[in-house]
Parts: structure tokens; sequence; C-alpha cells
């Protein structure tokens, strides 16, 4: 209930997501991260991830990286007193994995999309920290710096891939950097001392209406609520200079519903979004280059990437899909090298480990209901020769 919104099963079995609700109102909390002493379990520390006060922000008409968004600001500011409470219902919970800094003790993690999902008007404001990219001090929970990649998010942009660490050169001077692959479909680089915006990549799944509202015929967008880059993470390997991102394109439909008042209730408005039973969608395994962000080679796939990626020194990069195939491809060319058929979806990042010498490659064989790829309950291991 943190980032409110009902989620319904679908009718038509090909379209297992069934359709994401967002409606106005008072329906929510407000997310945290915390950080408790390792020997009692004893809370040292929280940040609410939606801010107490100025939740609103700056009621900005562009994201930070120049793209326009369309809001009425005049409309919301004189909203502000009917719903000056929205933020203790904000949202932003964060529910994927963090990565602290060891060499800074700075802790960064991703935040999700505002409550109520989806709809806005009753949240006017930028809604900070929601579906924004936060760093906080990992001993004392004071924050750094916030990079806000949706202001007033009204798509479901969660900031849900996990963020990695890597060093780049600029002008000759090693910075170190934090890159993380957004719902958007663009892999967004910065300075992790201060947050600066370094770049952000080329688009690496297909991109239409991306930041329009909803209408009361339906607005196709992608990406949309699925992503982009949803939850999995992505593999950074630091001395080809690329990172591998599980890519997801689908598009979805976005519908405004107005009810009108009855006697003795109030008119409810609510938005959908509904993924589209298509043969256009698909996966993306994209490997981006990451000094300068440009794509370097891509592998489309039949079903949509959500799991994970993993790449080794040998220059092997590993993937699963829905269809229950994990696959290794080739880092440096995207040529695909060696796959393997499993029971269930491959829904899971790969690990590999090493016992005795011999490599081993493991993966989870659970598929996603939420996807409509098969489940499972095994672990699967493959020994290197």
């Amino acid at each position: 209930g943190v980032g409110y919104g009902l989620h319904l099963d679908a009718t038509d079995s090909d379209s297992p997501l069934g359709t994401v609700v967002g409606i106005a109102g008072k329906f929510g909390r407000r997310g945290f991260m915390a950080g408790y002493d390792i020997h009692t379990g004893e809370q040292k520390w929280q940040f609410d991830t939606i801010k107490s006060e100025n939740w609103e922000g700056n009621f900005v008409t562009k994201t930070a990286d120049g793209i326009e968004l369309p809001r009425d600001i005049a409309k919301e500011k004189a909203a502000m007193k009917e719903h000056a409470d929205a933020w203790r219902y904000g949202g932003a919970s964060a529910w994927s994995t963090p990565v602290i800094d060891p060499y800074t003790g700075i802790l960064h993690f991703g935040t999700g999309n505002p409550s109520p999902q989806m709809e806005g008007s009753s949240r006017p404001g930028d809604n900070l920290y929601s579906s924004s990219l936060l760093a906080l001090d990992a001993k004392s929970g004071d924050y750094r710096w916030h990079y806000q990649q949706v202001p007033h998010d009204s798509w479901g942009y969660d900031v849900a891939s996990p963020p990695v660490l890597f060093d780049i050169t600029i002008k000759g001077q090693p910075v170190p950097a934090i890159g993380q692959a957004g719902k958007t479909g663009w892999f967004y680089v910065h300075d992790r001392r201060n947050g600066k915006f370094l770049y952000k990549s080329d688009a690496f799944v297909p991109q239409k209406n991306m930041f329009s509202l909803p209408s009361a015929e339906g607005t196709i967008i992608y990406p949309g609520v699925m992503g982009g880059a949803n939850w999995s993470p992505v593999s950074v390997d630091a001395r080809r200079r690329l990172v591998f991102i599980a890519g997801i394109h689908w598009p979805v439909e976005y519908k405004l519903h107005q009810q009108a008042a009855a006697e003795g209730k109030e008119a409810v408005r609510y938005s959908s979004m509904s993924p589209l039973n298509t043969p256009e969608k698909h996966g993306l395994l994209t490997a981006i280059d990451l000094d300068d962000g440009k794509i370097v080679w891509q592998v489309k796939t039949e079903n949509p990437l959500i799991g994970g990626v993993l790449s080794t020194a040998s220059g092997l990069v590993f993937t699963g899909e829905g269809s229950g195939e994990l696959m290794a491809f080739d880092a440096d060319s995207g040529d695909k090298r060696w796959s393997a058929k499993t029971e269930a979806g491959v829904n899971a990042p790969p690990i590999s480990y090493s016992i005795d010498g011999k490599q081993h490659i493991a993966v989870a064989v659970g598929g996603n209901r939420l996807f409509g790829f098969k489940t499972g309950q095994k672990i699967k291991v493959w020994r290197l020769p």
C-alpha cells in the first residue's frame, strides 16, 4: 500500500499483467529506508523517502535532463490547500537492492512511484523524493543528494533496477560514477560524490508518447508501467567498459476514467494502464559504452526480459527468458554462444561461483506469473568443463 494502486487480474490469459489502476484520493503511505544495529537489531536511523515539508518541490515543468512534462502548474498550486496532507500518503517505497560505496560510506538506492500511482490530481507538486535516485550516509541516514528522474510521476516510472558503481574519465580526470537503468529506457549516469548528472545513454528500448497524459479513448505509450528496465539488475564489465541491460518493450494503453457524482457520493477520477496483447512486445539485451552512453550492440529476444544479467571476466553475458531458456552471449559482439532449456521461466539473475577450481553457473528457475511466464521451484546449476 505504499505506492497505492489497484492491480486487477486480466480476463484475457494472454495479457497476464491485467490492468493497473490509480485512484485519486488519500490512499497509501510513505516509504522509508532504515538502518539497524547488526548485533542487536536496534533501529539506529530512519529516512522517510517522502518529505514532510516542501514535498511539492519547485513545480518543475521539465525533467532534470530537459524533457517537457504535461503539467498544469497553476491547477496544481490551486489544489495545494485541498491536498495539504497528501505527503502523508506519498509512497516512494524502496523496493529493490541498494548499493553502498565502500570508500565514501554512501548508501544509494532508487525509490518507487508517488502514491496514489499514476493518478496525480490529488498529489500536487513534484512529490519529492519519489521516482528518484537517493544517496544517504549509511551510518547516520543523513541526506546527501537526490536526482528525481520523473517529477510528479504519473506513469509508474519507478527507479527500480538496482544502481551500480564504476569509474569513468572526464576531461582526463577519473570520476567515481553511479549508473541506473531507468524504466524510462535510458541509463542515467551521475558523479556519485554529489549526484551531478553526467549523461544518459541512447534509448535501449523503443519510446513513444512517454510523458503523455491518459485520455478517455486511450493513449498508447511505451515504455509504460513495466519499463524500460524493471527490477532486473544490470551487469558492468569495467575492463571492457560496458554495461549490459535486460530491457522490455511492451506497449500499454493509458486511459482516463471519470465517474460522475451520484446522490450522496463524490465524483471519482481514476486512471488505468493496460498492457496490450500484441506480437510487437519483445525483450532487448543491450550493451552500452560506459564512457559515452552509446549502444554497442543489441539482441532482440522473443520475450520481454525480466530477471537480470551476469557478465564474466572471460567475456560472456548470461541472461534468461520467460520461455525457459538460459543464454550466453559474446560480450564484445552480442553473438549467441550457448543456451540451455529449463522447465519454467528463467526470470532471475544468474550467478557464477567456483568450487575446487571448476566454475558453475546457477539460476533460480521460478518463472513469473505477473508476466505470464511458467512458474517453477528449482535452482538449476551448470558446471563448466
